[in-house]
């Protein structure tokens, strides 16, 4: 097209979340032009609200193959321990690497860092930056070292519409308002679909959008069915439904109580645990919440929750709060390896939009920070490796669907905490393609394991272990990754 705006750059990002961010800082200290392209602005995308840590095995008392066996329990059975290795390996260098730029970790009264804890650790081993202000931190700091690179283009209020393919290998990205970028290599870094359901603790625009484009270019997609339901989301609140209660709050003693007062449930159990647990008290007593008690905790040690629910008219050292499971975290997504690749030739994925079977079933709290890093530094040093494009022209940009109100609330009633076939039968046919491939997979694991939990298949089963369902085409197929 004459006159059309077009970019050429070594490295494309697509999405300015934690992963996007730190993959296109390694990229640029790597000597490598970068474009980063955010539909949102720097330091608002969803990593921005995340309110748990990084998980990195650095006490006396810890050790990566502690964090391993704790990744590997809270997967039930289906964590890619290859992966699950790279993790709990990299994680303690990368938290060095992340000071480096000058990421200010909390301490204790003698300046060591302070390790928290939180639900499926056996150890202390959670860094947090302001408390439950983690998230915040990291991308605020990561944003600023970001632009402080001269090598680095960011496109601040630009989405993504669609891969630019050619011969079968990913070249670039199309942008809704036709400008196309054009790279040797291309990584999706959108976030996750936990928007999709219709109470969730994600912002509107986690819906998927990166898995969707990936599919379009023919990657595979795999373990849609689990997607983890955090167990303390605030409930009937007017302006705060859905806000997350993080798991440090239990960490530091905060307990869960039932319309009778009493403790019902071990808040430090897995998250699947936690939810189901609650879900059931629910139903049993005819009642929408539960109640967080936090009078124990000093709340003054998480500003933002506490400053959050007093604004609300409710005071954490008195009231109990209101909460209740939500939406919160995609364990599955598009199918890519120990570098971030994928099926489709010069096309990577990284963050909540990546599967390499690291969580498993059911995602070890505090895991997914640290997953940013350390697979977003090694998808950026893969992709600089593959080779220059000589693409010709760019297509057109294309359109993007968005969910329904009426999907958002099928996919809550029908692939929720409880499943079971009648109701994912019935989500096939949803306008909106990904809530289909969340409802095939999820028909296609006839069993109970970690997030996924199926009323008419009530129990785990074994031979499902290291299991994943992919789909490639149009159905889903189980492999085993080892």
């Amino acid at each position: 097209m004459p006159g059309r705006e077009q970019i050429d750059t070594e490295l494309v990002v697509v999405g300015a979340g934690a992963a996007g961010l730190y993959a296109a800082l390694t990229a640029a200290s790597l000597g490598a032009t970068v474009t980063v392209i955010s539909a949102t602005p720097l330091a608002q995308t969803a990593s921005y609200w995340a309110q748990g840590g990084l998980a990195a095995a650095l006490g006396e008392d810890d050790s990566p193959q502690l964090h391993l066996a704790d990744t590997e329990t809270a997967g039930r059975g289906l964590v890619r321990r290859s992966a699950a290795e790279i993790l709990v390996n990299e994680a303690p260098a990368m938290i060095g690497e992340l000071q480096k730029i000058r990421m200010r970790f909390d301490v204790d009264g003698d300046g060591h860092l302070s390790l928290g804890l939180e639900g499926g650790h056996s150890r202390r081993r959670i860094l947090h930056a302001g408390g439950s202000s983690t998230g915040r931190r990291l991308a605020r700091q990561l944003s600023a070292a970001l632009v402080r690179e001269p090598r680095v283009t960011i496109l601040e209020g630009s989405r993504a519409s669609n891969l630019w393919t050619e011969d079968g290998r990913v070249v670039g990205v199309v942008c809704e308002d036709d400008l196309a970028v054009r790279a040797r290599g291309t990584v999706i870094a959108t976030g996750g679909a936990a928007a999709l359901w219709q109470r969730t603790t994600n912002p509107p625009g986690s819906i998927g959008i990166g898995i969707m484009l990936a599919r379009a270019a023919g990657a595979a997609v795999a373990d849609l069915e689990f997607v983890q339901f955090h167990p303390t989301a605030v409930v009937g609140v007017p302006g705060r439904e859905g806000f997350l209660i993080s798991e440090a709050i239990r960490g530091e003693g905060a307990t869960l109580v039932g319309p009778d007062g009493e403790r019902f449930v071990d808040e430090l159990a897995p998250r699947d645990e936690v939810a189901r647990a609650i879900a059931a008290l629910l139903e049993e007593q005819s009642v929408t919440s539960v109640g967080l008690d936090m009078s124990s905790v000093d709340a003054g040690r998480f500003p933002n929750i506490e400053d959050a629910l007093l604004k609300s008219g409710l005071d954490p050292s008195s009231d109990l709060i209101p909460v209740a499971p939500a939406a919160h975290y995609l364990m599955g997504g598009v199918v890519s390896d120990l570098n971030g690749a994928t099926n489709v030739d010069g096309l990577y994925v990284i963050g909540e939009s990546a599967c390499s079977g690291l969580h498993g079933a059911n995602r070890l709290a505090s895991n997914s920070l640290s997953e940013c890093m350390v697979f977003g530094a090694r998808a950026a040093r893969a992709a600089l490796g593959e080779p220059a494009s000589e693409a010709g022209n760019p297509p057109p940009a294309g359109a993007l669907e968005l969910p329904s109100p009426a999907t958002r609330e099928a996919m809550w009633r029908h692939a929720g905490l409880i499943r079971n076939r009648d109701g994912l039968e019935a989500l096939l046919d949803d306008p909106y393609p990904l809530a289909a491939l969340v409802a095939r997979c999820a028909l296609a694991r006839e069993e109970s394991r970690g997030a996924h939990w199926r009323s008419d298949f009530p129990t785990l089963n074994p031979s499902f272990d290291s299991m994943h369902a992919v789909i490639s085409g149009e159905s889903a197929a189980f492999e085993r990754w080892q």
